[in-house]
């Protein structure tokens, strides 16, 4: 196992079309139980920034970081909704926020020692995460990537792994206290819960365009674009459960961002084409539907 210098663009498992480099992740919406109680989860204890309301969704909470005007995170209250249990439904595993430096990752255990506030972590090598859950019971993965360098690759596939976080060496990387999210942060991935691993691929790499990164990770997929970790996490650790139903809190939809509206309109054509359902929501924007009923929405970059 040899660490390379850069990401390896070469790595992975390609599909005949391949989305562009600069693809990534947009925002994330929500259908939470307590719209208060989740804004005040999401703004105290994950740090994001609430951020003024449009007038076209006036009922749907908006949080991004400072320097932006553009939300990382919606959430919106839907009567009847209930919190879930942990692995109870297929759909959102986590949404995970990707910080700028190793340093901010470390600011944020500390605030998180400093409020009491229970979590988990894993060394997954080419980055280091820490997980909660929000009060509905959707996880929430808060990371930073190592540095390209000391990424691993065994032939064409990143090497993956949990491992326990060293985190006397995470501490010692503070910098500054933590005062929120910092401009920076991002969406770096979502990770799903699904039924089945080869109908999952059929949509996300084969039909989508992404590369499969990790493969021989027991029970998931990873893939990106651009030869990042991951911009999906996909994985059957609870096959077996229902799909998130409209009385549940869930993924209401993720975006992912293409360079530009004729790339979008490729990877759109092409899960048409491979017999994949779109809708379209009352903000007339289509939504591309899996097999597990998790809704994707296009967008091009501004």
């Amino acid at each position: 196992m040899t660490p390379t210098p850069s990401p390896r663009t070469d790595a992975g498992i390609h599909p005949t079309h391949r989305l562009p480099p600069s693809t990534h992740v947009g925002k994330v919406r929500l259908a939470v139980s307590n719209l208060e109680r989740s804004v005040a989860f999401y703004r105290d204890v994950i740090g994001l920034t609430l951020l003024p309301s449009l007038e076209s969704a006036s009922k749907i909470a908006r949080l991004g970081v400072p320097g932006s005007p553009a939300a990382l995170l919606e959430l919106e209250h839907i009567p009847g909704v209930q919190p879930i249990g942990r692995r109870t439904r297929l759909g959102l595993y986590h949404t995970a926020f990707l910080l700028p430096t190793r340093a901010a990752l470390g600011s944020f255990v500390q605030h998180l020692i400093a409020s009491n506030t229970p979590y988990g972590a894993g060394d997954h090598l080419y980055s280091e995460a820490i997980y909660l859950a929000d009060p509905d019971g959707l996880s929430v993965e808060v990371y930073a990537d190592r540095a390209h360098s000391a990424w691993i690759y065994e032939g064409s596939e990143l090497v993956s792994a949990t491992n326990s976080v060293d985190f006397r060496s995470l501490l010692a990387a503070t910098d500054a206290p933590w005062k929120g999210a910092p401009s920076g942060t991002t969406i770096g991935h979502v990770h799903l819960y699904i039924a089945d691993l080869d109908q999952a691929s059929s949509f996300y790499h084969a039909a989508l365009g992404m590369d499969i990164m990790t493969w021989r990770y027991p029970g998931a997929l990873f893939v990106s674009a651009g030869g990042y970790h991951h911009h999906v996490g996909l994985n059957v650790w609870a096959a077996g459960s229902p799909v998130a139903s409209a009385y549940d809190a869930r993924l209401l939809f993720w975006e992912l961002i293409l360079p530009s509206e004729q790339e979008l309109e490729l990877a759109a054509k092409r899960l048409t084409e491979a017999g994949f359902p779109s809708e379209t929501s009352e903000e007339e924007t289509p939504s591309h539907i899996d097999s597990c009923g998790i809704r994707l929405r296009l967008k091009a970059s501004a």
